[in-house]
């Protein structure tokens, strides 16, 4: 209401100064019984009102976002705040994440080359696009990973677990993958006969023989092993409820 009484006024004022110009053609103009104001003060006091206004808007708002800020900071994941770390796009060439708990970490269309990540836990984490190049993954868990088109030649992958991980339209030439667990995985015909030509070993942690979990010597077996598979291996339950444990909780 009182920008509306301003705006009034500010018109009252205007009819009024042409006052003359009205009468010397016959007509009378008449204003609401309004006290006379400059516009520059009108619109002073319509611009004061309005902030009156946002700022009542801001009082109304802010506990709710404060609430949400504070179950955000207290998860994991959030605010660079327990395992899933963001370093999607960044440049992280020959950075150190060995020896971490990096599940569920985003490193999408990231350039890792030559970083270190033995020993670190990335299940479910996400390398699409990412460079790889010579960067050292030995001993890591790459489980349900999703990798796809991604560089990951020369890399080493030396006892590193795979599993239901996507590799498709991913570049593994020259890739070190002794003792490599690839049960499971989603990796393209022409990666895997190139990787078959010289797969070797027995992961350490699975047990599993690399050269098996590529299917190596089998289009048969090759083809049905995939993530979606019903009839090959499954998630364990011990697996299952260490994943969900990992997972970050909001409420109680």
């Amino acid at each position: 209401m009182a920008l509306a009484a301003s705006l009034s006024a500010a018109a009252c004022t205007t009819r009024q100064q042409s006052r003359a110009a009205t009468r010397s053609r016959g007509h009378t103009t008449r204003c609401a019984a309004t006290p006379y104001q400059p516009l520059a003060t009108s619109l002073k006091a319509a611009g004061a009102a309005a902030a009156g206004m946002a700022a009542a808007l801001v009082l109304v708002v802010q506990p709710a976002s404060a609430d949400l800020n504070k179950y955000e900071a207290a998860a994991g994941g959030e605010f660079n705040i327990g395992t899933a770390r963001q370093y999607g796009e960044a440049d992280v060439k020959g950075q150190d994440f060995s020896n971490q708990d990096l599940q569920r970490s985003n490193f999408t269309a990231a350039d890792a080359r030559d970083a270190s990540f033995k020993n670190s836990k990335l299940q479910a984490s996400y390398f699409m696009k990412s460079v790889l190049a010579r960067a050292n993954m030995e001993n890591a868990d790459l489980s349900d990973a999703l990798m796809d088109r991604s560089v990951i030649v020369d890399a080493n992958l030396r006892n590193a677990i795979l599993q239901r991980a996507i590799l498709t339209r991913s570049d593994l030439s020259r890739a070190d993958i002794y003792g490599a667990d690839f049960t499971n995985a989603l990796v393209d015909k022409t990666q895997q006969m190139a990787m078959c030509k010289y797969a070797d070993g027995v992961n350490t942690v699975t047990g599993v023989d690399t050269r098996k979990s590529l299917a190596c010597g089998s289009s048969r077996r090759f083809k049905a092993a995939a993530p979606s598979d019903p009839e090959g291996p499954q998630v364990s339950e011990s697996e299952k409820a260490a994943f969900n444990a990992s997972t970050a909780v909001y409420r109680q």
